[in-house]
């Protein structure tokens, strides 16, 4: 698991998520533990590392 800081794209609060390297390419929403807002996550892994990574606000 890698931990990968990045800022909530609705209330700009920086929030820690682990992200699991074993699958090389994810899409999930997941909700900021901080305002409780869906959040796409894109990310995508060489190896064990992060090389791509996009935090995107759901449109309501």
């Amino acid at each position: 698991m890698n931990e990968h800081v990045f800022q909530c794209p609705y209330c700009w609060e920086e929030i820690s998520m682990l992200l699991d390297a074993s699958v090389s390419s994810q899409a999930y929403i997941e909700d900021c533990e901080v305002c409780c807002n869906p959040i796409e996550v894109y990310v995508r892994f060489e190896g064990n590392e992060v090389i791509e990574f996009s935090a995107n606000s759901i449109e309501q």
